[in-house]
């Protein structure tokens, strides 16, 4: 093999290595930017707290981004009960509505919850479809199983279903901040405004609040 060829293999090697490094780097940047995105903004993501749990001047701030009838969602609810019960001093949660289109009842358990807010059993409401998701999520009678929990909760069951007509522009709120804060998925925390998508157990969010002050 001569000078030249010699020459012209080499830069021809060094260029495969090039591009072999740079598809890595960018696979590798692609999958970290995937599980957890940039800041969000702050005015957008405060924008609507209707239904908060904690202090909110406490050191870490929750909001969720949820869909009643998602399975990962109703596996992330108890999961989002024990941090807030073992991290009460630190934590400010804030619940936030995004009914995937997807989801037949989704919207419809939203709905459920808001109602049951403006008679004081947001909470209650949500804890009760969520646990039960399994009884509803198919359903075509779900207006009617939501009024069994209304009822079941003590709500005045006309309000209520009066009330479940007037709280779309509410939860219509949610999803369009969701969707500017590129929310895709459900769940999506933010933790003090950074992103964090999908299901974290119990000792994955336990550390990302340890490590945010």
């Amino acid at each position: 093999m001569n000078t030249n060829t010699k020459f012209f293999v080499g830069i021809g090697l060094a260029t495969i290595l090039l591009v072999v490094a740079g598809v890595f780097l960018l696979g590798r940047n692609t999958g970290q930017e995937s599980e957890v995105g940039g800041v969000a903004d702050q005015a957008v993501l405060t924008a609507n707290t209707r239904h908060a749990i904690g202090d909110p001047n406490a050191p870490v701030k929750i909001v969720e981004f949820a869909d009643f009838q998602c399975p990962a969602c109703q596996a992330a609810h108890p999961i989002v009960k024990k941090i807030l019960d073992a991290n009460k001093d630190k934590v400010y949660f804030v619940f936030r509505h995004y009914p995937l289109p997807t989801h037949k009842n989704a919207k419809q358990a939203a709905r459920a919850c808001e109602a049951a807010g403006i008679q004081g059993k947001f909470w209650e409401m949500h804890d009760f479809i969520f646990t039960r998701q399994k009884d509803w999520s198919e359903k075509s009678n779900v207006g009617e199983i939501f009024g069994d929990y209304a009822q079941e909760l003590g709500l005045d069951i006309g309000r209520f279903k009066e009330d479940m007509k007037n709280v779309d522009e509410t939860i219509n709120s949610d999803y369009a901040d969701g969707n500017k804060l590129g929310v895709d998925s459900t769940p999506t925390f933010f933790v003090n405004g950074q992103k964090y998508p999908g299901v974290l157990q119990e000792s994955q969010f336990q550390q990302i609040i340890d490590g945010t002050n």
